[in-house]
Order: C-alpha cells, then structure tokens, then sequence
C-alpha cells in the first residue's frame, strides 16, 4: 500500500486503553471487566450522541461511560476514585512497538488522531513522549460529531493538506476501518486481537498485526 501522509486513530491503536486495568483496582476484584464495559459504553456514547445531534467532548462522554460502568457493575466508587479513574486515561501507556515504529515512520507527514478532545489527547501523546513524531492532533471539537462521520474524516484529511485517496488511515478499530474506507482512505487495520472482520461490505486495503508490520509494509 502507497500513502503520502498517515492518520492514527489513538485509542486502541497507538494506546492500550486496557492498562487503566491497574488504577481500577482500587475500586474492584474484577477491573478487567470494569476496563470492557467503560470501553464498551464509551463508544457506544460517541455513536449514540452523534446521531442524536447531542456532542459532548470526549472526556464528559469517558465520564460518562465510567459512571455507568460502575453503577452497572454494583460498584460504589467515590469522587476523589472516579477522579482516579479518569486520570488513568491521561496516563495510557503505547503498544510496546510504537514508538520505534513511528519513528520508522516519521518520513511521512503524520497526524493523531481523529476521534478524541485535543487537550485529553495531548496528554497522553506527551506521557508516552510521542509529541515529535505527529505533525498534528486533530480534534473532533472542531465538527462536533465523532467518528464514524464523515466530516471527522474530512477534518483529518484537511488538517495534512492531502485527497483522502493519498490518505493512508491506521485504525485497530473495524467498524473505524469501514467507516474510513466508505470516505475513500486507503486503511490499515492494525488486528492485534486476530478478530474477524465486521460484516460492513468494507475491507481495508491492509491488514497487519502491529504497527512495526505496517512500517515494515511501507517499506521503513
């Protein structure tokens, strides 16, 4: 696959949104479980608030998510634990191959990402010091909607100044993969899990496992 810039979606694909695992033991025995469902109802709340026409920033809907987690799980979890909680998620840690992978990558102008709050976002591309390596972090706050829309996509393609078809967009999200190859990316799906893919009539243009398979791909 050929591409003059990339875009990243961040969360999931350059961030483990699982390693908030650790600070959720402090409210639970199970903080896997409660790490599944908060992910669970935090995209479900960016689908639901968009095609409702009611945005929230991605942090009240991360809130949000968490406060309905817990309250489906029994958990009676206090302000200063779900303060705790949240701030786990400025603090994600990358995917082991990331950094060296992007830095592989670093030739082409790249951007992150196209989902999340630019100040929520910046925090956790500055904890993994990863800050140099991006040309930009695209913020959803400017259309108001959220992914899979395609005015996100549209912003993202503007913001790297290059048509979606040089676009190549990096996602291990499949239903993120669909929606940026029905807006005319080329796509990436970074499939760490092995999972198949959605019955969405979309494939990408490319599968690999980590993002050191796609540099290697790219030819870095």
């Amino acid at each position: 696959m050929q591409a003059q810039g990339l875009l990243f979606d961040a969360y999931g694909t350059l961030f483990d949104v699982h390693s908030v695992v650790e600070a959720g033991r402090t409210v639970t025995r199970d903080p896997e479980a409660l790490s599944a469902l908060w992910r669970q109802k935090q995209l479900e709340y960016t689908w639901l608030r968009s095609l409702m026409g009611r945005y929230e920033d991605f942090w009240a809907v991360t809130e949000s998510a968490l406060v309905f987690a817990c309250r489906r799980l029994g958990l009676q979890v206090s302000a200063a634990e779900r303060r705790g909680l949240m701030d786990a998620y400025l603090g994600l840690e990358a995917f082991p191959e990331v950094r060296d992978a992007l830095a592989r990558l670093r030739d082409l102008p790249c951007a992150n990402s196209l989902e999340r709050r630019a100040p929520m976002l910046d925090a956790v591309v500055a904890h993994n010091n990863l800050g140099p390596l991006f040309r930009a972090v695209v913020s959803v706050d400017e259309v108001r909607t959220f992914k899979p829309h395609p005015a996100v996509y549209a912003l993202g393609a503007a913001r790297l100044g290059l048509t979606r078809d040089a676009i190549g967009f990096v996602s291990s999200n499949a239903w993120d993969v669909a929606g940026a190859k029905a807006f005319g990316f080329r796509v990436v799906w970074v499939n760490r899990q092995g999972l198949p893919l959605d019955e969405l009539g979309l494939a990408p243009d490319l599968e690999v496992r980590d993002l050191a398979e796609l540099a290697q791909a790219l030819g870095r």
